[in-house]
């Protein structure tokens, strides 16, 4: 046997016992003119079961609407609102093809198509539907990334590092030589002057890679290309 269709005065007089519809409160379902509502369990099963499907809040604009409410807002005099069997659920947060597949899934039968005001009605019946369709929405590919302007092998970056590090192995290797010589025969004495001289040019060299290497990763950042 079916649960009973009830109807309160306010919503707030429902009891908490009879409210098993664990995504909604009475406050959503009520009349939004008059605050009484009317408790249709099966359609309201076939909304939590279509909250459940989904996976994702339902904005109910409008549930049940009071006789009074229905002719102030221009409501058919028929509208399946008054029996509380309908909802009229925004789709700011969903597709609406994904959306009305789901409602069929569940057991709703009437649905009416309202892209204007951002909104679909459902029903429990009979099966029929009108209004105009939403526009197609584009599908949510991610932003293609902007490419690098250098590929690695011809990177300033890399380049004025690169030339820092063999110049400062070279100095390292100039150093050392100086001191072998040093403590070799005096023939050898006189190219000490020089190869100091080579070590400068070498410590000169590795300088000028890393002030090359800052210079092109501060330009890559202002353009954004890092």
């Amino acid at each position: 046997m079916s649960d009973p269709i009830r109807t309160f005065r306010h919503f707030r007089d429902v009891p908490e016992r009879l409210w098993r519809w664990k995504n909604f409160s009475p406050a959503e379902i009520a009349c939004r003119g008059t605050g009484q509502i009317k408790l249709h369990p099966e359609a309201l099963d076939k909304l939590q079961a279509l909250r459940d499907r989904l996976g994702k809040p339902l904005i109910v604009r409008s549930a049940y609407r009071s006789p009074q409410h229905n002719r102030n807002v221009g409501g058919a005099p028929r509208s399946k609102h008054m029996d509380g069997t309908a909802f009229d659920i925004a789709m700011s947060d969903h597709d609406p093809v994904a959306f009305a597949e789901a409602a069929r899934a569940v057991g709703f039968l009437g649905f009416g198509t309202y892209p204007r005001s951002g909104f679909m009605h459902i029903d429990l019946g009979p099966a029929r539907s009108w209004g105009e369709p939403f526009p197609v929405r584009a599908a949510g590919f991610a932003p293609e990334t902007r490419p690098a302007r250098e590929a690695i092998a011809q990177s300033r970056t890399l380049k004025g590092t690169g030339a820092a590090g063999v110049a400062t192995v070279g100095a390292a290797g100039v150093e050392v030589a100086q001191e072998v010589l040093a403590e070799a025969q005096g023939a050898v004495l006189p190219l000490l002057p020089y190869l100091d001289t080579l070590r400068w040019l070498f410590i000169a060299l590795a300088l000028g890679g890393i002030a090359v290497a800052v210079w092109a990763r501060v330009d890559d950042w202002k353009k954004g290309l890092r």
